[in-house]
This record gives structure tokens, sequence and C-alpha cells, in this order.
């Protein structure tokens, strides 16, 4: 349930079964329900509201049955907070090179053992329903902002059309796991010695369904597909098709084009942004909700944020006698006590050690900035 405070500067409260959440707000990824380099006590030292998992990567593995019998996400990994699952759809049309896309779905080989699988909209949503999440996303098709006219428009048409199957199978599921999903309430509930009330307020939260706006760098396509979507009447509105090898500059096009067609008083969630003034740019238009893997990826590579807006590569010549503080103003407090120089001697010495440091303070990074736009700071 998500409510509205103010449109300027836009601000919002989310209601889950796991909490409430303070728009504006970035989610770290944890793709197979964990953090590369980093622990659940991380983030929540870095004060992140939520985290979102990969539900391509955990049909794989473990599977989205074992992780229902342990009671769903939440229970399996151990995080009492908010989860947003995606729908598995990006991963198995960019990841897997040798895919078979029809109206039904798409057929493809596991990367991790080559054995044939198939996920559709009641696919995704069933695996998504069956993991847990608080917040799921519909199955869609995103081509590349390269592809040609024709493919674009038949991939809008599909998702479109998929769009009503995955509401229409998130419904009927509602109805169907409601007691399932309160014994799994109950049983999480148990760590926060939550009264009988309290538990049944939080089984009416049923899991939020997002759709996903794509039409690459089409003007038209994109309106056209937006507009459809938003006459479905969802919980929420994704922009995705971003990020995926067009330039700067055309992905904020994407976003001055969709943002005002999505309904004010929805959350608005731009799929895989992640650097401090990207998120800069889309929050002054109206988004709400972000994430990104290459925080976390640069950071395992050496490059940091910083509070001051620069970024820095710590395996530099400059950094090896710097014993200047990290970051001082950071809200890791690994960067408040360990120098540049000794990070810089963590990755010379391809120590662990040192990515946990630069992933830590790059999440620290992206969790301050939206807590100064939030107020809080």
């Amino acid at each position: 349930m998500f409510t509205l405070k103010s449109t300027n500067p836009r601000r919002g409260t989310l209601k889950t079964a796991h909490g409430s959440i303070e728009t504006r707000f970035f989610m770290p990824v944890a793709t197979t329900a964990a953090m590369k380099g980093l622990t659940f006590d991380d983030l929540h030292d870095l004060n992140a509201q939520l985290t979102l998992c990969n539900t391509y990567h955990l049909h794989l593995q473990p599977g989205e049955d074992t992780v229902d019998n342990a009671g769903g996400l939440h229970n399996f990994m151990h995080w009492n907070k908010p989860i947003l699952t995606d729908s598995g759809g990006f991963q198995v049309f960019s990841l897997l090179g040798n895919n078979k896309i029809t109206d039904k779905g798409v057929t493809f080989r596991s990367h991790l053992d080559g054995r044939p699988l198939f996920i559709g909209p009641q696919e995704s949503i069933t695996i998504q329903h069956k993991l847990g999440a608080d917040m799921i996303m519909v199955f869609d098709e995103c081509p590349p902002s390269t592809a040609p006219l024709t493919t674009i428009k038949a991939a809008v048409e599909r998702t479109l059309r998929w769009a009503k199957q995955c509401k229409e199978v998130h419904e009927k599921l509602c109805i169907e796991r409601e007691n399932k999903r309160y014994q799994q309430y109950k049983q999480w509930n148990k760590q926060a010695n939550c009264s009988e009330q309290e538990l049944e307020d939080a089984i009416k939260y049923k899991p939020m369904l997002f759709a996903i706006s794509q039409g690459a760098m089409n003007p038209q396509l994109r309106k056209h597909c937006t507009e459809e979507l938003v006459a479905m009447d969802f919980d929420a509105y994704a922009i995705g098709g971003v990020a995926v090898g067009e330039s700067q500059e055309e992905m904020y096009q994407v976003v001055d084009m969709v943002t005002p067609l999505l309904p004010e008083d929805k959350l608005r969630y731009i799929m895989g942004i992640g650097l401090p003034h990207q998120l800069e740019y889309c929050i002054s238009k109206g988004i709400d909700m972000f994430d990104c893997v290459l925080p976390m990826r640069i950071a395992r590579h050496g490059t940091m944020f910083m509070n001051n807006g620069e970024s820095i590569r710590i395996q530099n010549k400059k950094y090896k006698e710097d014993f200047s503080i990290l970051d001082e103003d950071s809200l890791s407090t690994l960067s408040q006590q360990h120098s540049k120089s000794y990070v810089h001697h963590l990755f010379r010495a391809h120590e662990r050690y040192g990515e946990t440091i630069a992933a830590k303070q790059n999440i620290a990074v992206l969790m301050q900035q939206l807590q100064k736009i939030r107020g809080i700071q």
C-alpha cells in the first residue's frame, strides 16, 4: 500500500507485511538471496530499507519450492525487511543467447547445467508468489535498444499481453495462497513478538504487482505501452529497457517521456539505474525507487563513490602513501576507520576485505544521497 504524502518534493510511504518504507529509496541487489562481500548486518548498518532478489537465479538454484518450504525468502535468508523480486524476464532475454520466444513465453537452457527450461507470465508470477516477496514484477520482453522497429513493436505488444495475463494469475494466487501466507507471516513474526492483531494487519498486505513500460527509444511505442499499462490499473509502474546499451542522454529522454504518463499516486520505479548523478536526475523527474548491480560490481574492481561527488580508483599509485581516512562523512564505519593507503594495499594484495570496504562504501553513498533528499540529514 503506497501513500503519496507530497508532490513537491515527491515523498511517500510504502507499507508492506514486512515493514514500512519511506520514498525515495535504492534497493541493494541480493541476486541469489545474498550480497557479494556484504552481510545483511552491513545493510542494516547502512539503513537499507529493503533488498531485491533475482527470480531467474533463485528458480535455478535452490528452486522456488525449497524457498516456499522454508517459509518464503524472508525466513530463508533471514531478512526481516521488505523484498522485491524481478520477473526473470531480463535474464532470459539478455543472459542467454540460445532462447526461443513465443507468445506463451521463453524456452531457454540453464546457464548452470544446460537443462531446458520455460518461463512465461504464469510461471514467473507463480515463482514469485512462492518466493514470497512483498513486491513482484510482471513478465515482460526487453528488446535491445538497437533492435529493428518491427522487433521493438512486437516486444511491446507481447509485453502488454503478458502484463494482462500476469495480473490475472496474480489475483488468483492472492486468493488461493492467503492461508499459507498467514502461516508464513506467523512464523516470521515470532521473531518480532507480534500480537495476533498485528499479525492480522500484516496479512492484508498482498504482494504489489508492478507493470513495466517497454518500447526502447521509440517515443510512440513508449507512449502506447505506458498508456495501455496504466489503463490496466496495476499497483505500481516501472520503466524498463534502460541501462541496456543506450547513451545516458537517451536514457534521460525515456525518463522525460514516460514519467508524466504515470499515475501520480502510485510508485514509480526505474530499473537498473545506480550512479549518483543519475539518481539525482531521475528523482528530479519524479522517480521513487531504484536498483542497480553496478555500484557493487565496480567496487569489487576498486572504483568507489565519495560523498563529495567524486569517484576514485583506489589502486592508483597516488593512494599508496595517502594516509587520510577513506571517507570521514560515510555511513560506513569501515570507510571512517581505514585509510586510503590501507585500502589501496588490500586491493594490491588481492585481499577480499578491500572489496568489502569498497562495496559497503558505494552502497553507503547511495543511501546517504537518498537520505539527504528525504530530509533525514
